[in-house]
């Protein structure tokens, strides 16, 4: 079991903040378990006992007027921690998102402390654990004074948010990790494609939060089931710019491998598409308007309508990432770009796209795919393909404003 210290000297400690994103293997987001957690009041002060879904870098530094500690993750999900400061009068915490990539949990503390030890531990379970003994006013207000060491210093926020595209706010994209809880999908060797494909997302919205242009949704942060249908929903509600899902499946015939774009048609491109398409699809939906009030007829006119828009745009959209993911040097199908009747991507107003980012019943795709390295890889491929589509559909959208 690894332990990373804090040195009470110094008030602040800051987890591999140094190493490439690549290198630290980061999900998109920690969450921290309420059941599994705590705050203790001792006869010597107070103790904070966080359990956590994984590591993160962290660091933690007092702050006066009025006393309190403040953590600052890179980043972890406290929803649920607030009701772990029930512990005694004048103790309260509150925690959120603090800046782009960036989490913060603040503990109001009824008094001067100090911080006698922080570390976070991982094995079996990950957990940051703070023990904080009372102190002198005078000990707490210097300490509390001190400042930020030069190379652990957080970024000023123009360093995190690159420029935004053209029209103002961040692009909302609905990452959808296919499958999930009673449907693992495609399954080898003990590991599945639901698991593999939330993992990935975990890793691409780290990416793509980083980068501060994009705003990133998630239609499942766990192994649970989502029907299509909700997840189509979860993008509507999120007014997404792109909704993305994202596979790996496994064909019993053939020997496809190599990362895939789908974009959605009546018929399928080859009788591969269709057969992943009948995988994955469930019933047919009418999502992204309401049409609860207009017949069968009307309400395909108006569907097709708004299709003929965003059809160019997701054609568009898929050609940027066949380009981007090949610059990146990745493995791709010897047909990159197909089409199929997917039922997750027949959101008619938001350009969707379906991508396989590697097969489970290719040994080579199932080695890339196990590979963290290789996905990083790939995400950054996402990343550039989302920036160039999102430059090239601002202009073009512009252009034909009048």
């Amino acid at each position: 079991m690894t332990a990373f210290r804090l040195l009470p000297h110094l008030l602040m400690l800051l987890l591999a903040l140094a190493l490439p994103a690549r290198a630290q293997e980061l999900s998109a987001l920690a969450r921290v378990d309420p059941l599994r957690s705590g705050i203790v009041a001792t006869g010597q002060g107070l103790e904070l006992r966080l359990s956590l879904s994984q590591s993160v870098p962290w660091r933690l530094r007092l702050m006066a007027d009025p006393p309190r500690m403040v953590i600052d993750a890179r980043e972890v999900d406290w929803k649920g921690a607030e009701a772990l400061a029930v512990v005694k009068p004048g103790v309260s915490l509150r925690a959120g998102r603090f800046r782009p990539g960036w989490s913060r949990m603040v503990l109001e503390m009824d008094g001067p402390f100090a911080v006698s030890r922080a570390e976070m531990t991982t094995g079996d379970e990950v957990r940051l654990e703070v023990v904080l003994t009372p102190t002198d006013a005078a000990s707490f207000a210097a300490e509390a004074a001190r400042p930020d060491l030069p190379d652990w210093a957080l970024p000023e926020a123009a360093q995190l948010v690159a420029p935004l595209p053209e029209g103002g706010g961040p692009l909302v994209v609905v990452l959808d990790p296919g499958h999930g809880g009673i449907d693992p999908g495609a399954e080898r060797e003990g590991a599945s494609e639901a698991a593999l494909m939330l993992t990935f997302a975990r890793e691409l919205k780290e990416v793509l939060v980083r980068d501060g242009r994009f705003r990133v949704v998630m239609t499942r942060d766990e192994d649970v089931f989502v029907p299509l249908e909700t997840r189509t929903s979860i993008a509507r509600d999120a007014e997404a710019d792109v909704f993305l899902s994202l596979h790996a499946d496994a064909l019993a015939e053939g020997d496809a491998q190599g990362a895939t774009v789908y974009t959605l048609a009546e018929e399928a491109s080859d009788a591969a598409s269709a057969a992943l398409a009948e995988r994955h699809d469930r019933d047919d939906l009418l999502a992204g308007m309401d049409l609860s009030d207009q017949d069968d007829v009307v309400a395909e006119v108006l569907m097709d309508m708004a299709r003929t828009e965003t059809r160019p745009r997701t054609e568009r959209l898929a050609k940027a990432m066949v380009a981007a993911i090949k610059a990146a040097e990745i493995r791709m199908h010897r047909h990159p770009l197909q089409s199929g009747g997917f039922s997750v991507l027949k959101s008619p107003d938001i350009p969707s796209i379906l991508l396989e980012a590697g097969f489970l019943s290719s040994d080579r795709d199932f080695k890339r795919l196990s590979d963290p390295a290789w996905r990083a890889t790939l995400a950054e491929a996402l990343l550039q393909a989302l920036v160039a589509w999102s430059e090239d559909d601002a202009s073009l959208r512009g252009a034909a404003s009048p």
